[in-house]
């Protein structure tokens, strides 16, 4: 089994879906840091214990599926669901998507960027309807390294830069499920905050800045930014599949508290 790989068969078996934070110091290092949107959790046992354990607090049945992974060695990204029943909501049942990338030293993880769904957990517990949880990877320890890939990244960063329009195979947020797809940005520019291959596959953290479109909010035309991340399939110099999680909680919030800021 590769090492970086086995290190997150720990983080998701033991510690996460057992809630086992005694484990913590022994696959993060003392100034772990996480990357969610515009904030940054930084200290294991400080800021990300906390966080960590007023969600697990909540939804303590809390379970993490995983539905891909890529790694090059030094680098890894997963895509997951995490599920459960929230006590805050009565027991209402949601499922909701994240993609992470993950860096680490010394077989301890360091650095986590992620982005998680919680618009489309909103969504669920407004209409106590549970959405179905994505079908889980055949085998996901089994994953090989590939070989980063700096076509593959070219690729990637151009798409990016182009605003990430819509391309077949390419499924934002809740939309495999059949939601109507939502566009959120026109994207002017685009900073990209992580990005790293495996073989064809490529995992980005990006913060797009542009101009709010009509339909999310009242807010139209409104200067925003809006952090995502995403792992996609390059294939024949084009980006051909993948799955991209936005944060638009995050954008929202922002909006309704009047911050509507381009940097």
């Amino acid at each position: 089994m590769e090492p970086f790989v086995a290190l997150m068969r720990r983080y998701c078996i033991h510690y996460v879906n057992c809630h086992d934070f005694s484990l913590l110091p022994e696959i993060m290092v003392d100034d772990y840091k996480l990357s969610m949107g515009e904030h940054m959790l930084q200290g294991r046992d400080t800021q990300y214990v906390n966080a960590t354990r007023i969600q697990m607090g909540d939804i303590q049945g809390l379970q993490l599926t995983v539905h891909d992974i890529i790694t090059n060695g030094e680098r890894l990204a997963m895509r997951f669901s995490e599920h459960g029943a929230s006590q805050r909501q009565g027991g209402k049942q949601s499922v909701w998507a994240g993609i992470a990338l993950y860096a680490w030293r010394d077989s301890r993880l360091t650095h986590c960027r992620v982005e998680q769904d919680y618009y489309a957990r909103r969504r669920q517990y407004r209409t106590g309807v549970p959405d179905r949880v994505d079908a889980p990877a055949v085998a996901p320890w089994d994953t090989a390294a590939a070989p980063a890939n700096a076509e593959s990244e070219r690729v990637v960063r151009a798409w990016i830069m182009e605003g990430m329009p819509r391309s077949p195979g390419v499924s934002f947020d809740d939309e495999w499920l059949g939601v109507g797809p939502q566009d959120v940005i026109d994207a002017q520019k685009a900073e990209i905050l992580d990005l790293f291959s495996a073989g064809p596959n490529v995992a980005f953290h990006v913060r797009q800045f542009g101009a709010l479109r009509p339909g999310f909010t009242e807010n139209s035309g409104a200067g925003v930014f809006l952090h995502s991340t995403g792992i996609l399939s390059v294939r024949n110099g084009a980006v051909s599949s993948g799955r991209i999680v936005r944060d638009r909680m995050g954008l929202e919030r922002r909006l309704a508290n009047n911050v509507v800021k381009v940097a």
